[in-house]
This record gives structure tokens, sequence and C-alpha cells, in this order.
């Protein structure tokens, strides 16, 4: 993987930015029209294809909106049908028979039909611009066939129960096969939305599709403006210049939004695991028993209340509640220095280690890192802290791992195959992980998710990291919205069941 690629890896793995409140100014916000949205968010998209870059701003934006995929994901994480109305599989779990709507058509005007779906599959799998992720989510696939204008027939090259899943993100998206060349700045989808006009750096405008095959978009306009500075967003908000801020990122702020005649507060949770990382390389790490006197060492309830003013949930591996194989493995670890003190010494390092825990400038790390330095300290581990701008850890930490220890939030959807990639920045191996993820994707359905389980617990058990706790979803809307979706389940921010109660 390119540097260039590396680097769009760590934004979509840092896209959930912390930053400091401010103060309420007192302002009245302005009621919204239902011909106008206008949403806060924090990191811009720096190009509108997220099939060639992982940058998660793009499809939060885009995905669902403007581009479109066969199959989606509802706001309780079941997979519905949207472009394809319906679909079959064959016993063998090896063919995917997929019928496709009448009448949807791209912004182009050209329909969206059988030979466009598979040229979008095939893309995905052969253009050297495509992310590495998107091209994984799609190695699966031996062979997509258009058996007629409305059919198209995908054969795996072996069962998949993780595969039409991965269809309902980024790797799944259809697109127009004649308007390729400048989707990174000219996108033509097949949603309710198009792109009217990309500020880059500043915002978005997304307009009613008035051709769209589906229920009509409930605006006209949407607008995401983007802050750097979430003290300026919550501004904006409170001036009523925006209708919704679509992630709160300085929970210990929410009191200013706390008058329910003028907002709602929609907290709910998200794919977002705070990892403290450990990179297994080291000589030191890579003994289970160092690993897990760390995980003893740290007060994960206490960090959390510090950091993130006690919002979030303690999860004890990479699992969030959304996931269908999730299971409280919370006190897997509970707070225990002795005991960390005893592993250490059990693992010769009674009189002492020395790590460097490198952390990128993002408030969530940056907060947590003195908090984890002192409970270190009191069992015996000296921590080095290097802070590093974004740009820097994503090549020194990410790319190149140098590095012991680090702090970051992954917000991918079901991340957990991560883990099971021993060439990760984590550098974990372990050959049963990796055949239980395996294994769980190839096997009959009934048996997926009490496999997967069991490798989240082998995770927990063998502290490949420290799963310190999983972000929470929390939005601040006006009062007169309906239908935004409490947990962020998908990289999106669906607009499709969003309305006003005015309009």
């Amino acid at each position: 993987m390119t540097l260039a690629r590396k680097a769009a890896s760590l934004l979509l793995l840092i896209s959930l930015i912390a930053f400091g409140g401010c103060g309420d100014n007192g302002a009245k916000p302005t009621p919204t029209s239902a011909s106008n949205l206008r949403i806060g968010a924090t990191v811009p998209p720096n190009a509108l294809d997220p099939t060639t870059n992982n940058l998660a701003a793009i499809p939060q934006a885009l995905l669902y909106n403007v581009y479109e995929t066969l199959v989606k994901l509802d706001a309780e994480g079941t997979i519905r049908p949207l472009l394809a109305k319906e679909w079959s599989v064959s016993a063998d779990g090896l063919t995917y028979t997929f019928t496709l709507r009448d009448g949807a058509t791209f912004t182009s005007g050209a329909p969206v039909n059988a030979a466009a779906v598979v040229a979008s599959i095939q893309r995905i799998q052969n253009d050297p611009a495509v992310t590495s992720v998107n091209k994984t989510q799609m190695a699966v696939v031996s062979a997509a066939t258009a058996k007629d204008d409305k059919t198209v027939v995908v054969t795996l090259a072996r069962p998949s129960n993780g595969w039409l899943y991965n269809m309902t993100g980024s790797a799944g998206i259809v697109l127009d096969p004649a308007h390729l060349a400048d989707l990174a700045t000219k996108p033509v989808g097949s949603g309710p939305y198009t792109v009217k006009t990309w500020n880059e750096g500043d915002s978005l405008v997304l307009a009613r599709n008035p051709h769209y095959w589906g229920l009509a978009a409930a605006f006209d306009t949407v607008t995401f403006r983007y802050y750097t500075d979430p003290n300026a967003e919550n501004a904006a908000m409170l001036a009523g210049d925006l209708d919704i801020i679509s992630d709160v990122t300085a929970p210990q702020a929410l009191n200013q939004f706390s008058d329910a005649s003028r907002y709602q507060v929609i907290k709910g949770t998200s794919n977002g695991e705070i990892v403290l990382g450990l990179n297994n390389a080291n000589a030191a790490l890579s003994d289970v028993r160092v690993r897990q006197a760390i995980c003893y060492a740290i007060d994960r309830q206490a960090l959390m209340d510090s950091v993130w003013a006690g919002e979030g949930l303690l999860i004890g591996s990479m699992v969030p509640p959304t996931d269908p194989w999730f299971q409280d493995l919370s006190d897997a670890y509970p707070f225990n220095p002795a005991l960390a003190k005893t592993l250490l010494a059990q693992a010769g390092f009674g009189e002492g280690l020395t790590l460097r825990l490198r952390v990128p400038t993002i408030p969530y790390a940056t907060g947590s890192e003195t908090f984890i330095v002192s409970q270190l300290k009191d069992i015996g581990i000296t921590v080095q802290v290097d802070e590093l701008d974004p740009t820097r850890w994503a090549d020194e930490v990410y790319t190149q791992g140098n590095y012991d220890m680090t702090i970051i939030a992954h917000v991918e959807p079901r991340d957990i195959a991560k883990w099971a990639d021993p060439t990760y920045y984590w550098h974990y191996s372990n050959t049963t992980f990796q055949g239980l993820i395996a294994q769980a994707d190839e096997s009959p359905a009934d048996q997926y998710i009490p496999l997967m389980q069991q490798a989240a617990k082998l995770l927990s058990d063998d502290a490949a990291g420290d799963f310190l706790w999983l972000l929470p979803s929390i939005i601040v809307a006006t009062p007169n919205l309906t239908g935004i979706p409490q947990n962020k389940i998908a990289l999106s921010f669906d607009l499709s069941a969003i309305a006003s109660r005015t309009g």
C-alpha cells in the first residue's frame, strides 16, 4: 500500500475528531424550512469518489444520498433492497442473483441496468486506483454476469457471510460506466440527491434529484458545512445557522444544548472503537503477560469519565453492540494494579519496562495519554510520550510501525478482521484467530455468529490491544426534524428518512 493510500486510511480512522466546547451565546435557532437542511460536520471530503479514497467524509455525505448500492443498511443494521428489488442465494452460498428495479437511472440519464452493475464490480476488482479496502471486499467474487437487462448473477469463489454486507458500502456502489473519468470531482450517481456545488474544505451542497426512481427527497438542498474547530460549529448551531450537528465531538459541552424547546440531543452508539494499540513486533509486547498487565493497569471507566465526560461504552473487544456477534467483554480486565505487577514480574520485567506512546494530536488521544502514563507508572512501566501531527502519525506509526503503543479510534464497520492481518500496523499474528475469522466467513450461516464471538473473545483473552471505550454517536438537531438515526451503523449519514415536521 502506498503512503498516499495509507494516509487516506488514516483519515478514515480518525474521522471522529474531538475538540473542546464553547459557551451558549443565547441565540435562538432558526427553524429549518422543508426546502433546505444544513448539517455541520468536522472532516471535509478531499475528493468525491469513495471507491478510490478511504476518507470517511466521502461516504458520510454521498453514500445512499448520491451514490447507491444494490443493497443498503437500514437504521437497525438490517440489509435491505435498494437498486436491487430482490435477490436470492443458491443453496451452496456461491451464487447471488439480483433483480434490479424498474425505472432507476443515473443522473446522466442512462439506465441503471445489469451491464452497469457488472462493470462496477469489475472496476472495483481491476482498476488500480480503487482502494485496497474495496478490492479486498470484492476479492471473493469470481464472476459477475448480466443474465438480462434486469438480472445480475454474481458467483463467489467460496461462500462468504460478509460479502453481501460489504456490498452495502463503498465497494458496492453502482456507477455509470460512461462517466468514470471525473468521479473524484463530478459524481454521477442514481440517488435522491445530486452534487450541486463543492467548495473543498468548506462545504458540499446536494440538490434534489428530480428524476429519482424512488420517493422524492425531503429537501430541495442539503448543505454539509465543515468545521475544523467545533467551537465554531457549536456557535453556528446556537446562532441558528445549522439544523444538525452530525457528530458532537465535545461531549463535555452538551449542556449548552439542554433546552429541549430549542434542541434535541440524540445519543446512540457508533463503530468507533478507541484502541490502545500495542505493537506486537516489540519484544516485550509480544509477551501476552505484558499486554495483559497493561490492560489490568488501566481503569477504563475512569479514563472515559475523565476524557469523554462518561459518554460512550466499555466493550472489551473490537465489537460494538450493533454487530450481531457482540458480547459484553467489558469486565475481562478489571482494574487490578497488583495483578498487573505480578504479570510483569512473571514476564521478566519486575525491575521495570520503558515503552514509547506515540499518539496523533487528536483530543481523545492526547486527553487519554496523561491518564495512561500515570497508571502504567504505578505498575513499573515508564512511558515516553511523543505527540505527532496526524500526517506524521500516518507515516511513522501507521505506515512504518515505528512505535510501541498508540491511541486511535477505528470507525470502519465490522473491522475486527483487521486483527487477522499480521502486516497491519499492530503486527498482531495469531493463527488461531486468523483461522476463526476465515472459518466464520465461509461457515454455514448458523455458525457465523458463534465463530465470530469466539474470535472476539480470543482477541480479548490475548490482550491484542486494550479496547479503551466505544465512541458514542451524539447528534444535536432542531426539534422539528424527524427520522434522524440513533446509531451510527454505516459510514453514511443517510438522509432518506430525515424530514421536517413543518414540511
